[in-house]
């Protein structure tokens, strides 16, 4: 299950969101030719969140560091990818410098519930996909019903079916709560899922003061849980490749 896109166009142009993109992007682009190297291991552990060295009070500035690295091409790409799905909305909401705090508070508070769960490892955590969980967060709380186009991949079946923004955030969170649960007392590396949860819980509770300004139960039902503006439209089109009969026999 993949997200796609949504059917909320923003009203004004996101220039922090776009920003965001263009620094990971560049950061990816210098750590490309050394991906699989000791030099990027040299980077990871220089840039990195190592829960270890928070303990010792050092290296404070590695959960602010460790947003704009990535592990690989997919881990790159799936972040970059959700960011540009719900930052510019939440950007539209909040104005530009305060979605920019915004999005450093969820990702320091991601990286803080990640090094709660084990204060002595010496494992780095990258990614900044603990800040753009906290976008979600906040967007689940203002555009609940909002469409994302989803593409469903069931074995060699692919199809893309809109679906309420509500049902594909709550999914992914429940995944993380899950698969965080899961992985207690697992030694190594692997997926950060209790940063992309912590980064969630952060985003919607600090969306929650604008939501209550702007009317909390009321927003919602002044809205529906929808954009409060109109909804882009997306014509899907069948592939002009053409089908091959089978041959009988």
């Amino acid at each position: 299950m993949f997200p796609l896109r949504d059917h909320n166009p923003s009203e004004r142009r996101p220039f922090v969101t776009y920003a965001l993109l263009a620094v990971n992007a560049l950061v990816f682009l210098y750590m490309w030719p050394l991906y699989g190297s000791t030099a990027a291991s040299q980077v990871f552990v220089d840039y990195g969140m190592i829960p270890q060295r928070l303990s010792q009070g050092v290296d404070l500035e590695t959960l602010v560091t460790s947003m704009f690295l990535h592990g690989g091409f997919m881990h790159f790409a799936g972040n970059m990818l959700f960011l540009w799905i719900f930052g510019d909305n939440l950007e539209d909401m909040l104005g530009h410098v305060r979605f920019l705090l915004f999005y450093l508070a969820t990702g320091i508070a991601a990286a803080l519930l990640q090094y709660a769960t084990d204060p002595g490892s010496p494992v780095p955590m990258i990614g900044a996909s603990g800040a753009i969980a906290g976008v979600m967060g906040g967007y689940l709380l203002l555009f609940p019903k909002a469409k994302v186009d989803v593409l469903f991949i069931i074995v060699i079946i692919f199809k893309i079916i809109p679906i309420p923004a509500w049902a594909a955030l709550l999914v992914w969170f429940g995944l993380q709560l899950f698969n965080g649960v899961a992985s207690f007392g697992v030694e190594g590396g692997g997926v950060a899922h209790w940063a992309h949860a912590g980064g969630f819980i952060a985003g919607f509770a600090l969306i929650a003061p604008l939501w209550m300004r702007l009317g909390a139960q009321r927003f919602w039902d002044r809205t529906d849980g929808h954009p409060d503006h109109p909804e882009a439209k997306y014509k899907l089109t069948r592939t002009s490749v053409p089908r091959t009969g089978r041959r009988k026999r």
